[in-house]
């Protein structure tokens, strides 16, 4: 058998399969694990090829706008790599992000530091490592970067009406319209070189008027600063785009009202030098990843309550586990290997909602029992679903979780000791190949992709493709199975 070049000890495998389906591939995976001591542990299935098609879709319906992703959103280094092969920007808040993207040979000026309010020594690391476009929103702000970093380009955030938006940070973030002017003055007492203006009218965003009023409090400031001698040629429309289709307002929707307001607003005649960059996260991960976590406990509880003195303790479900089962039918309690101190911590920090699907297949008119569903953790406030309908599933059942790849794996932790879920990346061939048309050129290092041992079909002789990180074409090399 012929071996693969490995180019890097750190390579990440890619495996590539003809018709990938992730809850398919989850059930496979799920499978092979069964002789393991720990293969019943919670994993991801990310698609890549879901994030190659969104970038397709990008271009399509946003043709004057460079998509910034916003790494804090989901920074797994195989996705990000193809991002960097196709020619996206990134969005960084921290010297970390900064590192991380200029470790994995991202382009600096395709990086912005997006964060208003910027320790010092990570505005000293973004001058020492050629970040040179940082986003500000007040005038203390300004007084920093004058001493710690003179030569920026100056990015003025500007406050939205976010108050139609899931996740608001209008609250923290961006200038007042009525102290926008004064911000721009001080800029240029201060000999400080503004090239642009930002904004983010908050995740989740369920009115495209937010887009539209920010546009046009965006095109005051772009006059005013003309109006003073500031070259102002970048637009940062931030974020807020959904990457799911069961939202109140589709992505497209949101084009076409932010596409009429360009044309109207920033009309390439009249900003022909103008850039336009966004900020997306979700966009590009919620649904290119799909969890598979494992029931490794569970409990009979009551469906009765009881009257409490303290009404709030009646509200907590698990008081009716000590209970006698006064009612027909019982309620159960499930137990996750992963939960809100891991892949679930959307639920706080990103208001998400998330449904289970479960991998085997249920009896034709199965009872449903009235359930809960908890993460691993000794924490009582560990709970992924307070009440939903299942039958009755038994201990080493799986359940499967869609649209997981926003603000999940970002900020998991390993609390109580329950490491975070492992990864496994996928890719179509035929995203693949798209990848491929994508990236012209450009190498992705440190990243293989090799045929899956899921293929259905006979594997031997499948050609693989490998980009080595020293040269700058595809090899094809031959992989041959026993």
């Amino acid at each position: 058998m012929k071996q693969l070049i490995n180019d890097s000890n750190t390579n990440t495998v890619i495996e590539v399969i003809d018709n990938l389906d992730a809850l398919e591939v989850s059930k496979v995976k799920s499978q092979a694990g069964a002789n393991r001591e720990d293969g019943e542990d919670a994993f991801f299935v990310c698609d890549i090829g879901d994030v190659v098609h969104k970038h397709i879709k990008w271009k399509k319906i946003f043709p004057r706008i460079h998509p910034f992703y916003a790494i804090k959103c989901n920074p797994s280094e195989p996705v990000l790599r193809c991002m960097i092969a196709m020619g996206m920007g990134f969005d960084c808040a921290s010297k970390a992000e900064i590192k991380q993207m200029l470790e994995l040979n991202a382009d600096p000026k395709k990086i912005i530091f997006a964060n208003p309010c910027k320790q010092s020594s990570h505005i000293k690391f973004a001058r020492d490592n050629g970040v040179t476009d940082l986003v500000f929103d007040n005038e203390i702000e300004l007084f920093k970067i004058k001493k710690l970093f003179p030569d920026a380009n100056l990015v003025l955030r500007i406050q939205t009406d976010d108050s139609a938006s899931i996740c608001r940070f209008s609250m923290k973030y961006g200038a007042h319209a009525d102290s926008c002017e004064a911000l721009v003055d001080t800029a240029k007492k201060l000999e400080l070189n503004l090239i642009g203006v930002s904004f983010h009218v908050g995740s989740g965003c369920q009115d495209p008027t937010a887009f539209v009023k920010a546009l046009q409090l965006a095109r005051r400031v772009f006059d005013y600063g003309s109006s003073i001698g500031f070259d102002i040629n970048l637009l940062d429309i931030g974020g807020g785009f959904p990457g799911t289709n069961d939202v109140q307002l589709p992505v497209e929707e949101i084009a076409l009202i932010v596409n009429a307001t360009l044309s109207d607003l920033f009309s390439v005649p009249q900003f022909e030098n103008l850039k336009i960059i966004a900020e997306p996260g979700r966009y590009f991960a919620a649904s290119a990843f799909t969890l598979a976590t494992n029931v490794i406990a569970k409990r009979k509880v009551s469906r009765d309550r009881q009257t409490y003195e303290d009404e709030t303790a009646a509200k907590d479900a698990i008081l009716n586990a000590v209970l006698a089962d006064r009612s027909d039918e019982p309620a159960f309690m499930y137990f996750l290997n992963d939960g809100l101190y891991g892949s679930f911590n959307c639920l706080f920090y990103d208001h998400a909602e998330v449904k289970p699907t479960l991998l085997k297949t249920a009896e034709k008119n199965a009872l449903e029992f009235s359930s809960s569903v908890w993460g691993p953790t000794c924490d009582g406030l560990d709970r992924i679903i307070e009440n939903c309908n299942l039958p009755e599933l038994d201990i080493g059942d799986w359940i499967i979780w869609k649209d997981m790849g926003a603000y999940t794996v970002a900020a998991g932790s390993a609390f109580n000791g329950f490491k975070t879920s492992t990864i496994y990346f996928m890719i179509s061939k035929d995203s693949l190949d798209r990848l491929n048309e994508l990236c012209g050129n450009k190498k992705i290092p440190n990243l293989t992709f090799r045929v899956s041992e899921l293929q259905e079909q006979d594997l031997t002789n499948q050609v693989v493709k490998t980009c080595h990180p020293d040269q700058s074409t595809y090899d094809l090399e031959f992989m041959f199975t026993n």
